[in-house]
């Protein structure tokens, strides 16, 4: 049985501040925190060593790239053998235009959130690409009219 890693007080301040911004100095990232630099860049390099944090990014904001259409397109799939599952999950990653993909429980196999620049890039992405995956039985999108709220800020 792996052990569970267990992380203080001093691990959540730096993933909530890193969360916040990743591009603090150590200097600013141990003052923000309450260490020094050696001890919090330790700390970093063991979360980072845990996989606990995955990478660095930097968010783009899609409206000021015209990107501006948010589909979510739920999917049913022909067959559940593992391997036709596989085979539609292995070629989903290679559609640029799907931002993320998850494997859900109930009525739907699997929601894509789609991000595109306008309504008629997305009928071209459903009717090209979408329904031409691997096991897809069908496909019923739902465009977001408005963000309500958007964080990649998990609850810690």
């Amino acid at each position: 049985m792996k052990n569970q890693f267990v992380l203080d007080d001093f691990d959540r301040k730096i993933l909530r501040t890193l969360q916040e911004n990743a591009d603090y100095s150590m200097a600013d990232l141990g003052a923000k925190v309450g260490l020094s630099h050696t001890p919090c860049w330790r700390r970093i390099k063991r979360l980072e060593a845990e996989g606990i944090i995955k990478g660095k990014v930097t968010l783009l904001d899609p409206k000021k790239l015209d990107l501006s259409v948010t589909v979510y397109a739920y999917l049913i799939i022909k067959s559940h053998a593992e391997d036709s599952l596989n085979a539609f999950e292995s070629a989903v990653l290679n559609v640029p235009e799907v931002v993320e993909c998850y494997s859900t429980s109930g009525e739907k196999d699997y929601v894509l959130k789609v991000v595109v620049d306008n309504v008629e890039h997305y009928e071209k992405l459903l009717k090209r690409s979408l329904v031409h995956l691997p096991n897809v039985a069908s496909v019923n999108s739902t465009f977001a009219l408005k963000q309500v709220k958007y964080t990649t800020e998990l609850p810690l």
